[in-house]
Parts: structure tokens; sequence; C-alpha cells
């Protein structure tokens, strides 16, 4: 399978989630910017798929991180899309503009939601929803001293220019 058919459409989502279940596969669901992909997202999101059987990322646009995060993203939506396809225990990338993911997690309608543990259940978006249909929410355990914001102002402080 190639890394691009990997990203998904809004439209194509359902039919694939809805294909996922058929064979008795659990969906999580998890979101975020990934900009610049390190160790700490990829044992966030690997902790997440080995909570079910598919795994989706919900993958904000350009806009909608330059809305919460001024001055981001570093890379454009297609390389972090591609970027996040490639790896294996990624199922499906799905692109959102939104500040919050709450209404394509009311269209995944994953058996699981996960965040990492600097959120709190209660602080998650979509956990209602997702608990109100006897789903799960979950934190999973980040890998400290690893944030994009921090490997940004290393390169800042190593920079010549």
């Amino acid at each position: 399978m190639w890394t691009k058919d990997k990203i998904l459409t809004w439209e194509q989502l359902p039919a694939t989630v809805a294909g996922w279940r058929t064979q008795g596969r659990k969906v999580v669901f998890t979101n975020g910017c990934f900009d610049l992909l390190h160790l700490g997202h990829v044992d966030y999101l690997e902790q997440a798929r080995h909570l079910g059987g598919a795994l989706v990322v919900g993958l904000n646009t350009d806009a909608s991180v330059g809305a919460l995060k001024p001055g981001r993203p570093v890379q454009d939506e297609e390389a972090r899309a591609r970027i996040l396809a490639s790896l294996s225990f990624v199922d499906a990338v799905v692109l959102f503009g939104e500040t919050t993911p709450l209404a394509l997690i009311e269209l995944v309608q994953p058996d699981v939601l996960v965040k990492g543990d600097d959120y709190t259940i209660d602080g998650i978006v979509g956990h209602e929803l997702v608990l109100n249909r006897g789903g799960e929410v979950r934190t999973v355990p980040l890998v400290p001293g690893y944030s994009t914001s921090r490997i940004v102002e290393r390169i800042k402080s190593v920079s010549r220019f």
C-alpha cells in the first residue's frame, strides 16, 4: 500500500471504518498537529495503536495549526500527512480544519479515544460522545523531554542565521 492511500477524505472514512469493524477491529482515534515528527510522537502513536485494531489520526490542517500555534507549522499538511501515513501502526490519516476534532470524532465514532497524559479524561475533546456510546477514553504516557516546540527552540539556538 502506498502511503498516499492511507490519507483519506472525510467522504472515504466512514466506509473504511465500517470495513474495519466488519473485520472485528476496534477503532482508535487520536489527533494532533504532528509538525516535526519525533520520538515522542512515534511512541505516543504506537501506544495508541496497541489499544485497538486500527488507528485513525486526525491531522490539523495548516490553517488550524496556525490558529492554534502562531508561526507554525514548520512543515505543510501534505508533508505531515505523508510522514504519518508512512508509519506502519497508523492505518489512516484524515485532515481537519477546525480548531477541535469534534466533528471528525462524530464521523469516526471511535471505540477508543486517545490523547497523551498531559490531558485529563474530561479535558479531551469528544470524551462525552465516546463514553456515551460505551467506548473508552484513555491517556497514554508521553516520553519526557520531547516536543516540537523544544526542537524548534534548539534549532534556533544553534543556527548561525
